[in-house]
């Protein structure tokens, strides 16, 4: 990555300026100002027209408090958040995150990956994001019910969907999301539909939708492997996680021909040498709700570790869908002396910078999530066209259109990393392209 230009340097010290302790806000930031130097050499409107500087200040920042009974009858105090970050390009979309490591700058970061995510799909949405730092894990059903239905009895009056779109991130599936449209259809009597992406499949939700950022993560793959002239076929694959992303990453994975023989959860990693039994890991994961240790006690030639690193386990291809940060300098360094040749990410930012440039300086096909794992969110437009319209789509044409957008994707970072002069590298074609669809629009509309 190259280092700021001096006008860029001084937008980048003024933001960190009005943004303090705010690290992963930050990080995200870095990245794509990293990628700017030549686009602003060559669109100097941008800079006189102050648009970088509208972009990374979020048009809505929202925090609320999320007050609830648990079963005990006792009162629970969390934090509620939701940062309507950029509207250029259609309504703020993007998941809800329940996770006890949730606050501003965590919120804010995915925000901002989300408007040049969104952009990069084509499709007419802006960015956002949201969340508490409410742990789902070991709370019963009612006591999620009863929280997702405080924090919307505040949200609701942020969201529509010609405003804001939410949808599910980590710790919110269909469950969560029901319970919150629930009291968003009690409080507003409106079956708005079109509110929430990610719904049950049975009331208003796409078929494709749970698969989506996986499979479009393994396209993305196929399709970066593919422009140097290789395949998925036979090679080596490590998955982090063990969620909707990453289940479903291995799933596609499967079906192009590679051998995934790691996955992971917070507890540690498996390791299953002859390929994982997905069926195996669905069953734990998604009905039992147990933890990727079970495997190994199931299957007896395969290997639990409770510490240490998944990137140590030797690959062609890795697949980071767990978290923020996962994958750090001494992991790149592992998957690079280990003869790793790619690493696409499922999850939001999990590979630091530093891990980003080993890879990158080793020749390793590295693939971003704000480009990568667009999958997800394609979807989630796609399940907004089929409301909006009082459709359904079948499984097949979902993932079709799916298919289609990740391609696209793929060919948009490529051909613009080598407008740029920088070709193959993913980072500065997903950073530039997306940004400059968000910089056109924002033009367009005067100062907004």
């Amino acid at each position: 990555m190259s280092q700021l230009n001096e006008n860029l340097q001084l937008i980048y010290q003024d933001v960190l300026r009005r943004n303090p302790n705010e690290p992963e806000f930050q990080q995200a930031m870095l990245e794509v100002f990293e990628s700017l130097n030549s686009v602003m050499a060559k669109h100097p409107e941008i800079a006189k027209k102050k648009i970088l500087q509208r972009i990374c200040e979020p048009e809505r920042q929202i925090i609320f408090r999320v007050p609830w009974i648990d079963d005990q009858g006792e009162v629970q105090v969390n934090r509620g958040f939701r940062v309507e970050f950029n509207s250029a390009l259609g309504p703020y979309k993007g998941g809800i995150r329940f996770h006890p490591s949730v606050n501003l700058s965590v919120i804010k970061f995915l925000g901002f990956e989300q408007i040049f995510k969104n952009a990069l799909t084509g499709m007419p949405i802006g960015g956002g994001k949201g969340g508490s730092d409410f742990n789902p894990k070991g709370r019963s059903d009612n006591e999620i019910m009863r929280f997702c239905q405080s924090f919307m009895t505040e949200l609701y009056r942020h969201i529509g969907e010609h405003t804001d779109v939410p949808a599910g991130d980590i710790g919110v599936s269909a469950r969560e999301i029901g319970y919150m449209f629930g009291q968003y259809k009690r409080i507003t009597n409106r079956y708005e539909s079109g509110v929430f992406t990610g719904k049950g499949v049975t009331w208003g939700g796409s078929l494709a939708r749970k698969e989506a950022t996986g499979y479009g993560a393994v396209f993305f793959a196929r399709e970066m492997l593919k422009a140097r002239g290789d395949c998925l076929e036979g090679k080596t694959v490590v998955v982090s996680g063990s969620g909707n992303v990453a289940i479903y990453a291995i799933e596609k994975a499967m079906l192009f021909g590679g051998k995934v023989i790691a996955c992971s959860d917070s507890s540690g990693y498996l390791v299953d040498e002859q390929g994982l039994d997905l069926a195996r890991i669905k069953r734990i994961k998604e009905v039992e709700y147990g933890r990727i240790s079970q495997y190994a006690e199931e299957v007896k030639h395969a290997k639990f570790i409770a510490a240490g690193s998944i990137w140590s386990v030797p690959c062609d291809l890795a697949l980071p869908c767990a978290t923020q940060n996962e994958l750090n300098a001494k992991d790149a360094e592992q998957l690079v002396k280990n003869g790793c040749i790619a690493v696409v990410e499922g999850a939001n930012m999990p590979c630091t910078p530093e891990a980003v440039r080993i890879l990158q300086n080793a020749k390793v096909a590295y693939a971003p999530g704000k480009a990568a794992n667009a999958g997800g969110v394609a979807t989630s437009a796609l399940e907004m066209q089929q409301n909006a319209s009082r459709d359904s789509w079948s499984h097949e044409y979902t993932e079709q259109r799916l298919e289609e957008i990740m391609v696209n994707i793929h060919k948009t970072c490529f051909e613009t990393a080598e407008a740029y002069g920088c070709p193959g590298d993913y980072v500065m074609g997903a950073n530039i392209a997306g940004f400059l669809r968000v910089c056109n629009a924002m033009d367009a509309m005067g100062v907004i």
